[in-house]
C-alpha cells in the first residue's frame, strides 16, 4: 500500500530533482528518504523560490513517484554529499496552497498553517494526497 509524503524544497531545488528524476531533503540526510518505499507519492512544495532568499511562493511545484528501494549519497560538491531516491516525476501544473488550506488534514491550525511544512519532510492521508493532485491536473495518475 502507497504512502504519501510532502518533501519541503526551494523551487529552484524542486526544477532540479524534477529535471533529474531525484528528491533530496532536509539539507540532504537519509533518515527522511529511507522512510520511503518504492510505489510511495512525494509532491514537492515550495514555500519560496530559492533556498537562500525570502521571496515567497507557496506552491505545490511537483508530484513523483519512487521507483525503487536505493537510498544513494551523490557528491554534489567537495564538501557536500546528501542523500537521494530516484523518483519518476509527472507532468502536472503547480498549485497555489493558499486556495487548499481549508481542506487539507495536515493543517490542523489553519491561522498558522505553515508550521507543518518547518518539518521539510512529513506523510499525509490520502485524502489529502488526492485533493491536492486534483488541482495540480496529473494525468499519469
Amino acid at each position: 500500500m502507497s504512502k504519501y509524503w510532502i518533501a519541503v524544497v526551494s523551487k529552484e531545488h524542486a526544477q532540479l530533482a524534477i529535471n533529474g528524476n531525484f528528491i533530496q531533503v532536509c539539507h540532504g540526510k537519509e533518515a527522511p528518504l529511507k522512510r520511503m518505499y518504492k510505489d510511495d507519492y512525494v509532491i514537492l512544495y515550495s514555500s519560496k523560490i530559492k533556498m537562500a532568499e525570502n521571496e515567497k511562493y507557496q506552491m505545490f511545484t511537483g508530484l513523483g513517484k519512487v521507483i525503487d528501494d536505493d537510498v544513494y549519497s551523490f557528491q554534489m560538491t567537495e564538501q557536500f554529499k546528501p542523500f537521494r531516491r530516484n523518483i519518476e516525476f509527472l507532468k502536472c501544473k503547480e498549485v497555489s496552497i493558499l486556495s487548499m488550506i481549508e481542506n487539507l488534514d495536515f493543517i490542523t491550525d489553519k491561522k498558522h498553517w505553515g508550521y507543518p511544512f518547518r518539518y521539510g519532510f512529513f506523510e499525509i492521508n490520502e485524502n489529502d494526497f488526492k485533493f491536492i493532485t486534483s488541482k495540480m491536473i496529473c494525468k499519469e495518475l
